[in-house]
């Protein structure tokens, strides 16, 4: 319902300002349920880690004296959600989106191979972004504001509810350059095929390194002091 809600808002946007944004109304329809298919895997509202419960019961402690990594051992766990969450909640959205609208289906096995590699990284990138939100929790013992801003900030600067292509001036400069924007916007354009490929994957994996590398400090800080709740 919401993908429908959101496929028809578009509609009429595009009705209005044909070729908005370089896409004309079906690549605008095609976006909005790519995107839709992208908020389960990449839990784009927030969540999808276990870690600010097991702080709260204390279970973290035995966490960070296993001999696997925390980050890695919940990366893993994140990736196998996602494959597993697009398949069943990726796709169908997709396939009712055709059924009911009609969307771009690219014919080049280079573009598809393109869109899942960018799709791939950018879950990592989502990951990395989630982690650090669920690690702040170890310091703030309540992970509900942060959370809160974490929710407004994906949703709006990641292309989740309009392409940020048509963010005017400097805040579309701005929304272009910040994390969220390899969540949504970059892989979806890869599919639309309306964004080179290797710097466009170049950027993705420059912020998944880095939202990676900011997790590894981060689990690296909380193995010397640690707040739970009870102790």
């Amino acid at each position: 319902m919401f993908g429908v809600l959101r496929a028809y808002l578009l509609i009429e946007l595009w009705q209005a300002r044909p070729g908005l944004a370089g896409y004309d109304l079906t690549d605008a329809i095609t976006f909005c349920f790519v995107t839709q298919a992208f908020i389960g895997p990449m839990q784009l509202f927030g969540g999808g880690l276990g870690i600010p419960e097991r702080i709260r019961s204390g279970d973290i402690a035995l966490d960070l004296v296993r001999p696997a990594s925390l980050q890695l051992w919940s990366l893993a766990e994140d990736l196998g959600r996602a494959a597993y969450l697009f398949l069943v909640r990726g796709i169908p959205p997709m396939l009712l989106g055709a059924a009911l609208f009609g969307i771009v289906v690219p014919a080049d096995p280079g573009r598809w191979l393109a869109f899942l590699t960018g799709f791939a990284i950018a879950v990592v990138v989502s990951f990395g972004w989630r982690y650090l939100v669920a690690l702040s929790v170890c310091w703030l013992v309540d992970d509900r504001g942060v959370a809160v801003a974490s929710l407004v900030l994906t949703t709006f600067f990641s292309g989740m509810m309009v392409p940020l292509h048509i963010f005017p001036g400097w805040l579309g400069d701005l929304a272009a350059v910040l994390p969220w924007a390899a969540m949504v916007q970059l892989p979806t354009d890869l599919y639309l095929g309306k964004a080179p490929v290797l710097e466009t994957l170049a950027f993705q994996v420059l912020w998944a390194a880095v939202l990676l590398g900011l997790g590894a400090l981060g689990t690296r800080a909380i193995r010397h002091k640690v707040v739970i709740q009870g102790g």
